[in-house]
């Protein structure tokens, strides 16, 4: 439904993918709606300081013997797709055209579509099935043992060279894995804690752990607990999930994206219709639910249903904290926050929350970054893109290390990860390790 913004000029709106439809994957019409778009970011150019389509895009243009998208080998659109990461920051902050614009120009699942056709037509390589295969991946590192073998070798140099053959940059850093899961370490935090609904939320939620959550950063597991239950929040683990789908989605392999639909939403819908409402830790996941399986399910009800359940964490805290009902006893002060605004955490519409509840802190200044870190989870580790994902977070990490706050803090772990490097500053802390930290739990 489309919202007035003020002043009568009406925000911006998403249609449905139409992905099921023989047309989506016509190349010659795909080709076509790509000339168009193509065409109208030429005349623009305001996108050009984001991700590297854009300089792809026009170095293309520039480059031609019309100076114009005519003059570009329609084989060479792919590339202006390869570099697309599904950010959504043009959509979201830069593009005038979005729909209800007559030109409705959604560059994102443009990108997307022409994604799902090289899939549908190509396959992927071996090395890009397994980065999209996070939750497979994870189930068999963190296996006991093999978690520390995994580690150990990720550290190793020669083996990091012998993997950069296989695709995996050298450089790029790779997540460790945990056999102790996020699963396994909340099981013996449960407390029946009496819910107490307040506006929009019920005081009682789920929480899907996510591939990278469970496997990879199993500890902030125990901080959304002690925190939520410091708020008297009743909250429990999704019984069982599978990830969410953005890895596949953004391969174009959106079958695979239905396949984890079918075996995720079943799961979520039943906490739902407990009288659960929904967080996830990653914003990306986050957004796959509130958005991006929404547009790919249009017709799904219970699609729709688990969309209007899901919340931010911090939008959730913010919303209790609306009605009075957020604890604001804090024991610690945290001192200078440098936090890094995840993309996927912007395109939900919500404001800067995390900040908004980190403020609330007595002695505390939070400074928000609003830059893209490049790292969306494979693109930066990859081998033809690492050096690109570096160039676009460089920005952002040159605004972290002139900080020099106390803390560098970001909602997603990976981006984090990237710019800390690239910063040189120690490793990311996520803002809800810190609310616990203020709590002095």
């Amino acid at each position: 439904m489309k919202e007035k913004r003020e002043g009568g000029i009406e925000a911006p709106t998403r249609h449905a993918i139409e992905w099921q439809s023989p047309d989506f994957y016509d190349r010659e019409k795909l080709e076509a709606e790509m000339e168009r778009v193509f065409d109208v970011c030429h005349g623009c150019r305001r996108c050009v300081s984001l991700c590297d389509s854009f300089p792809t895009l026009f170095d293309l243009i520039d480059e031609s013997e019309t100076f114009e998208v005519d003059g570009v080998d329609k084989k060479d659109y792919q590339k202006v797709a390869d570099q697309c990461y599904l950010c959504d920051m043009c959509y979201m902050t830069k593009c005038p055209y979005v729909p209800p614009h007559e030109w409705e120009i959604d560059f994102p699942h443009l990108m997307l579509r022409a994604k799902a056709v090289k899939f549908r037509e190509q396959g992927a390589s071996v090395r890009d099935k397994l980065l999209s295969s996070t939750d497979l991946v994870g189930s068999m590192a963190t296996i006991p043992i093999v978690d520390v073998t995994v580690n150990t070798m990720n550290k190793n140099s020669a083996f990091r060279s012998v993997l950069e053959k296989a695709g995996v940059h050298k450089d790029a850093i790779v997540p460790t894995y945990d056999s102790n899961t996020m699963r396994k370490r909340v099981a013996p935090m449960a407390k029946d804690i009496t819910p107490e609904p307040v506006g929009e939320t019920t005081g009682k939620v789920a929480m899907f752990t996510t591939c990278y959550g469970n496997y990879n950063s199993p500890e902030l597991g125990e901080d959304f607990y002690k925190v939520f239950q410091k708020n008297h929040i009743h909250i429990e683990v999704v019984g069982k999930e599978r990830c969410c789908g953005m890895p596949k989605m953004e391969l174009g392999d959106l079958e695979s994206v239905q396949r984890a639909k079918e075996e995720n939403i079943p799961q979520l819908l039943a906490m739902v219709e407990k009288g659960f409402d929904l967080i996830a830790p990653v914003p990306s996941c986050v957004l796959m639910f509130k958005q991006e399986l929404p547009l790919l399910f249009p017709d799904d009800p219970d699609v729709a249903k688990v969309r209007d359940a899901f919340y931010d964490p911090f939008e959730y805290l913010m919303l209790r904290h609306k009605a009075g009902k957020l604890n604001t006893e804090f024991d610690t002060p945290l001192g200078d926050i440098s936090y890094h605004v995840a993309c996927h955490l912007r395109v939900q519409n919500i404001g800067l929350k995390t900040a908004e509840l980190l403020r609330l802190v007595p002695g505390t200044h939070v400074a928000p970054e609003q830059r893209c870190s490049g790292h969306d989870g494979t693109y930066a580790v990859k081998v033809e893109t690492h050096d690109k994902a570096v160039k676009i977070g460089r920005p952002v990490a040159k605004k972290v290390k002139q900080a020099n706050a106390d803390y560098f803090a970001s909602d997603c772990p990976m981006a984090g990860a990237h710019i800390a490097k690239l910063a040189e500053v120690d490793k990311p802390i996520h803002p809800m390790t810190l609310l616990r930290k203020a709590y002095g739990l």
